[in-house]
């Protein structure tokens, strides 16, 4: 009876002692949620410097460093259509010094690609940082004065449109366009804005759907056209371009993307923290007008939200490349 009693009291001390573990690593992530962040953040972007994500997330953070008390340490990995700096984060601790900043591209990957170094489960969804609107561009030769017009022509003609390459925002926009208006419009992927502006206004292609930024300037000064913005409002900047619906289009709205993930794992209160800073500093006026000025629309949303659109974007693309049959081994 003397060894059973005690083993009875040795089992007991083994399960408070495991209780007690328990209790004081609940509570140390408590105080280290309650605390965070005590040390430099650090945000991989999986593009190269200087590209429209890097500065977006650098004009983002710098205001949210400020507000979090600590330094952002932004890391470009670039490679492999983002793939490569995404996976690192995947792998990453999930202990809210690990983020990465990502365009819409990380929704189209899900399906482009067959096999991925990640899935969607390996992440948790902090904030939709931005919208990057998508323009509608048509070369001059083409006889249209607006988007309804160009897609009656596409029916009757066959057209083809630019993209940065297969898989980009572009791409996948001009293909949804194309697929849903019943056109026969051919992709045509280039390297570079550079040839695609080049042979957009010598007529060698003949649509693009992009970002105002680089081909804008070049539509004002009447090399180019622009016939729509496919965005649920109108461009602040460019008022007069109506959006896809008002052009006739209803349903519409694709527009690109830059937005925050972190490790699953991460502890929900850094989680809601982080997304709530970016919030205040994405809806800043200096960072406002900074990203206005950039062709971004501030956003700032909270994790649920994001969610949200990812899931909606990643079933809206996963229809469109089914169709289109394109892959990426």
């Amino acid at each position: 009876m003397a060894s059973i009693a005690h083993f009875q009291r040795s089992a007991w001390t083994i399960l408070l002692a495991f209780g007690s573990v328990a209790f004081t690593t609940h509570s140390q992530a408590q105080d280290n949620s309650a605390n965070w962040p005590t040390k430099a953040i650090k945000v991989t972007v999986p593009y190269t410097p200087g590209g429209s994500t890097d500065i977006v997330s650098r004009t983002v953070f710098d205001a949210v460093s400020k507000r979090l008390g600590q330094p952002v340490i932004i890391e470009n990995k670039p490679g492999a259509n983002s793939t490569i700096g995404v996976a690192q984060t995947a792998r990453a601790p999930a202990d809210g010094y690990h983020f990465v900043s990502m365009l819409a591209a990380y929704t189209v990957n899900m399906s482009l690609y067959k096999k991925l170094p990640y899935k969607a489960s390996d992440f948790v969804a902090v904030s939709h940082v931005a919208d990057l609107p998508m323009f509608l561009f048509a070369a001059n030769k083409l006889p249209v004065k607006n988007a309804k017009e160009l897609a009656e022509y596409g029916k009757k003609h066959p057209l083809n449109y630019a993209s940065s390459g297969t898989g980009a925002s572009a791409h996948m926009i001009g293909a949804r366009w194309a697929q849903e208006n019943g056109l026969n419009a051919q992709h045509v992927p280039y390297n570079g804005s550079a040839p695609i502006l080049a042979d957009l206004m010598s007529g060698q292609v003949d649509m693009l759907f992009d970002p105002a930024l680089v081909p804008m300037p070049h539509a004002k000064s009447g090399k180019i056209k622009v016939l729509a913005v496919a965005s649920k409002q109108r461009w602040p900047g460019e008022p007069d371009i109506p959006t896809m619906e008002e052009a006739g289009f209803p349903g519409f709205v694709m527009n690109s993307w830059v937005g925050v993930l972190a490790p699953k794992g991460t502890p929900q209160p850094i989680v809601d923290k982080l997304s709530k800073a970016i919030a205040d500093a994405a809806q800043s006026p200096e960072v406002k007008t900074k990203l206005t000025q950039l062709g971004f629309g501030a956003v700032g949303s909270t994790p649920a939200q994001f969610q949200q659109l990812i899931d909606q974007d990643t079933a809206m693309y996963k229809g469109v490349i089914d169709k289109a049959q394109v892959s990426i081994d």
